[in-house]
């Protein structure tokens, strides 16, 4: 199983009690749709039990990689699977000598636009697996015409069998870094992250993981806040149709109470699944998800606090999600 990055190691349990619940939006709606030029169109809304509305508008353009390169020399000769974005070779012999430099032409680039209703508009760039293979870079860029404000950050992902390494830089604000990464043998993980402020020349805060996961389970300890939040977390895939999970956290600086969350998912059918989840303080939550059709995709979720049920405490909410 390949290495997650540090922020995935207890992924399989928060997807489990965090996903595909509706009930923190009265209404939520996506509409996604692809086009045979590799452009891809996404718009979300939602509405919140406040009355608040948002929205984003994002289109996402992929150049994917040819596959190939060209030497640049003469005569030339044909295109190769490729080895990196660039490199050189020189061959010699007596009284001969030739140089190439090989290029990819087609760099595999992705580039996404959003625009959302507080009038922001980011732009990201990435390239996949071509200036080395297994690293992942990205450019992003922020800004905010009302208020004039602007971002600027730059990503690096790098992938290898049996290890996951990240590093985000914020170059407008501090300037500041945080890198993280992920080691894993034989189905166990050990990881750390690291936050730095370059102006400063201070460390902004630390934290670790430990993990151990197979293809039915996974088990995982974390350590965030400088090491001062800890967090157990357990999935389970009990067979085709079940799934539980629970997590317990405690935060060794507020209190000696320790949050617990355990949830389930069972799948009726090959189209539809219904979830559930409780916590220490007595909040329910349960959610329905089903395949209406090819292409949506309905959600309805609903939260209760037993502890106040006959308090205007509840939350019901709705999903419709439309694909092209």
């Amino acid at each position: 199983m390949s290495v997650p990055a540090f922020s995935d190691v207890a992924k399989a349990s928060n997807d489990l009690l965090n996903k595909d619940f509706y009930h923190a939006s009265s209404a939520a709606l996506e509409v996604k749709s692809n086009t045979p030029n590799n452009v891809a169109f996404k718009v979300t809304g939602k509405s919140t039990h406040e009355g608040n509305t948002s929205g984003l508008l994002e289109a996402k353009y992929t150049d994917k990689p040819s596959g190939k390169y060209c030497r640049f020399q003469t005569p030339v000769v044909p295109c190769y699977p490729p080895s990196s974005f660039l490199s050189f070779e020189f061959t010699s012999a007596p009284g001969y000598g030739r140089a190439s430099l090989i290029y990819e032409p087609y760099l595999g680039v992705t580039v996404t636009q959003s625009w959302n209703t507080i009038n922001a508009l980011e732009t990201k760039l990435e390239l996949n697996d071509t200036i080395a293979k297994g690293l992942k870079t990205e450019l992003l860029g922020s800004f905010l015409p009302q208020t004039q404000a602007k971002g600027a950050k730059f990503n690096l992902h790098f992938k290898q069998p049996n290890l996951h390494a990240r590093a985000f830089f914020d170059l407008l604000k501090g300037p500041t870094a945080n890198i993280d990464a992920v080691i894993g043998q034989d189905g166990f993980l050990l990881g750390g992250s690291a936050g730095f402020n370059v102006e400063k020349a201070a460390i902004t805060g630390y934290a670790a993981a430990l993990g151990y996961t197979t293809r039915e389970w996974t088990a995982s300890v974390t350590a965030a806040s400088n090491l001062s939040v800890f967090s157990a977390a357990y999935y389970h895939k009990v067979n085709s149709q079940v799934e539980a999970g629970a997590k317990a956290t405690w935060d060794s600086k507020a209190a000696n109470q320790v949050g617990l969350e355990v949830a389930t998912k069972y799948r009726l059918d090959p189209v539809s699944f219904a979830k559930a989840k409780i916590n220490d303080r007595g909040v329910a939550a349960v959610a329905y998800n089903v395949l209406l059709r090819p292409g949506v995709t309905l959600g309805l979720g609903a939260s209760f606090d037993t502890q106040k049920l006959n308090q205007a405490t509840h939350k019901i909410g709705t999903s419709f999600t439309f694909e092209a």
